[in-house]
């Protein structure tokens, strides 16, 4: 992979010597719509990801270059004029974070030449843009020789999306994405951005992660919406009890007092966000006590519970599920990201993987009409640049 982009690197922008960085995908295992509502998520890092090709150059001009949108051309921005453009689609996620770096006080002076190639399925939901972001950020700090650790690029990338492309995003996916860590996943806090890493020894299983192909075109709405329904319910709960978050109650205290909730479908997305957060927690405590058929038992209740009690998950998504709980082989099962399409998450006994893919792709698109794409999936590390 890295040899061939260096060549198509040269056949672009001419002969020069190059350096090569990569930035993972992420895919969320457990802990979904938890964060915004004060608790924990569970992501990993990916095997595949986002690819970057540079040389610097002598003038305050950047060149972009996307294998994957290659009907663009080369987006060229001057260092002295970086905004905000349309017309630059995917690279206003590289200038916005070029941005935030000069605007925390890293001097930027010289440009680059820079040609980027991602390998994550667009609009699936394994963060394509975290990815880019991320990997402009090793990016600078490589070429730059800037002092920054890899949490406050972390920060500056989440910031370039929520004020440079304005995407109201968490931190989470960036913080998978550049802290990432092979065969571990990362139980982190959102909040505090407190986290640990716990080892995902999988042994003779894997992840397999299925694409539904629906874009998920409600995800936004939805989202709005649901956050603002745990908010009305943590209202009411703060009427007795001394709480600054619905992640901060257990499932008995939500039993105790889910009758401070008056409408029924408030309580549903409360229940979703208490259970869900404790699910987490527990999760982790079955990878580190080697219990992988409990995790992927937490990972079906995981998805019934955003699929009755949170409502965001759709006949492409439940149908995927649906049909993965029936092979053999399958030790859990669960929609990952905002929901309403994108992907599932899968753990598969790898001796059962070639006909799952297969029963699930024929089944699928019986059943819904469009063909499902699968990657089995490693668990890497977090952005960096390659030797």
């Amino acid at each position: 992979m890295k040899e061939q982009l260096i060549k198509d690197f040269k056949n672009i922008y001419g002969d020069g010597e190059v350096r090569s960085f990569f930035a993972p995908g992420r895919v969320n295992l457990i802990g979904e719509h938890t964060d915004y509502n004060g608790g924990n998520v569970f992501p990993c890092a990916l095997s595949f990801g986002t690819y970057g090709v540079v040389r610097p150059r002598e003038d305050s001009k950047v060149r972009f270059y996307s294998k994957n949108f290659e009907s663009l051309g080369i987006i060229e921005v001057d260092l002295k004029s970086n905004i905000y453009d349309e017309k630059d689609g995917w690279a206003n996620y590289p200038k916005g974070v070029i941005k935030k770096f000069e605007e925390s006080g890293n001097e930027i002076k010289k440009g680059f030449d820079l040609l980027i190639f991602g390998n994550i399925p667009n609009g699936a939901g394994l963060s394509s843009s975290a990815s880019v972001e991320l990997l402009m950020s090793v990016i600078l700090k490589g070429l730059y020789n800037f002092d920054i650790s890899m949490v406050d690029m972390v920060k500056l990338s989440q910031k370039a999306e929520n004020e440079f492309v304005g995407v109201n995003c968490g931190i989470m996916d960036q913080f998978a994405i550049g802290m990432g860590k092979k065969d571990c996943a990362i139980l982190l806090d959102c909040n505090t951005l407190e986290y640990r890493y716990a080892p995902v020894e999988l042994e003779d299983s894997s992840i397999v992660i299925i694409n539904t192909n629906k874009r998920r075109g409600l995800a936004d709405s939805k989202y709005n919406e649901r956050r603002t329904e745990c908010e009305d319910g943590l209202k009411e709960l703060q009427v007795k009890l001394k709480i600054k978050s619905l992640g901060e109650l257990t499932n008995e205290e939500f039993e105790e007092n889910k009758k401070l909730i008056s409408s029924q479908v408030v309580r549903k997305r409360v229940k979703h966000a208490v259970y869900e957060n404790q699910r987490t927690l527990l999760a982790v405590e079955k990878l580190n006590n080697g219990d992988i058929k409990g995790f992927g038992e937490l990972m079906n209740e995981s998805h019934v519970s955003l699929r009755d009690d949170y409502e965001v998950t759709g006949i492409e998504l439940d149908t995927m599920v649906a049909l993965a709980w029936e092979e053999a082989g399958i030790i859990g099962a669960r929609m990952t990201g905002a929901g309403f399409g994108g992907c599932t998450v899968n753990i598969v006994k790898n001796e059962n993987i070639d006909t799952f893919i297969e029963n699930i792709g024929i089944k699928y698109k019986e059943k819904i009409g469009v063909k499902a794409d699968f990657y089995i999936a490693k668990i890497g590390h977090g952005a960096r640049e390659l030797s």
